[in-house]
């Protein structure tokens, strides 16, 4: 169901899909550029493009969970649980070419304020929030922007959001980006949450 918060429960989930490249001029203009060239390569109309991100609570505690530049992290308690490399895996030895995966305690989601048909409640189920919590530092570390696994999109913080939310068994049926927008790596994520599930991988949660 697709609606606003309504109260604060203890435990939720909740999805933001924020335009890609709000507040980041660069990162804008770059993602228009690649949506026009897919977008003439696949003979189609270009899409607003979204990336996205997600809130956790648990137990009245709050979360923020999302892929960011490990470069642009100053600050130990942003609470990074892995990283991986960008570009070229070979890149990934230096800072500069390596993305972290966020579950930040307290923490904000950047450029929020610009969010579209946000936030989407997920769930309000304790045990829903704590295995997804308990899957972010389980998150497979593949190149970002390369499609490694052959799932035939790339790697990126939209496969990092699609696949925590089908591991911790959350219906994405309905989920879609907001109207005439698209979230491309969100299909990867969850391809590959669907073959992990097929061979039953073991996840802790303590």
């Amino acid at each position: 169901m697709n609606e606003h918060r309504r109260g604060r429960p203890s435990s939720s989930v909740d999805l933001y899909w924020i335009p890609l490249g709000a507040g980041a001029h660069v990162v804008r203009t770059s993602g228009r550029l690649f949506e026009s060239l897919v977008a003439a390569h696949e003979r189609r109309e270009r899409q607003a493009l979204f990336h996205s991100a997600l809130e956790v609570r648990l137990d009245g505690a709050r979360y923020v969970i999302e892929m960011t530049p490990a470069w642009d992290d100053h600050h130990s308690q942003h609470g990074a649980v892995c990283s991986g490399p960008v570009g070229l895996r070979l890149l990934g030895h230096s800072q500069l070419f390596r993305y972290q995966v966020r579950r930040w305690r307290d923490g904000a989601i950047p450029d929020v304020a610009a969010a579209v048909d946000s936030p989407r409640r997920l769930s309000c189920d304790r045990d829903s929030s704590r295995l997804l919590l308990a899957l972010a530092p389980q998150f497979p570390t593949h190149t970002w922007g390369r499609d490694e696994l052959g799932t035939g999109e790339m790697w990126n913080s939209n496969s990092l959001t699609s696949w925590l939310l089908a591991r911790s068994g959350h219906d994405l049926s309905a989920v879609a980006p907001p109207a005439g927008g698209r979230a491309p790596g969100w299909d990867a994520g969850l391809t590959v949450a669907a073959r992990e599930a097929a061979i039953r991988e073991p996840v802790t949660t303590g």
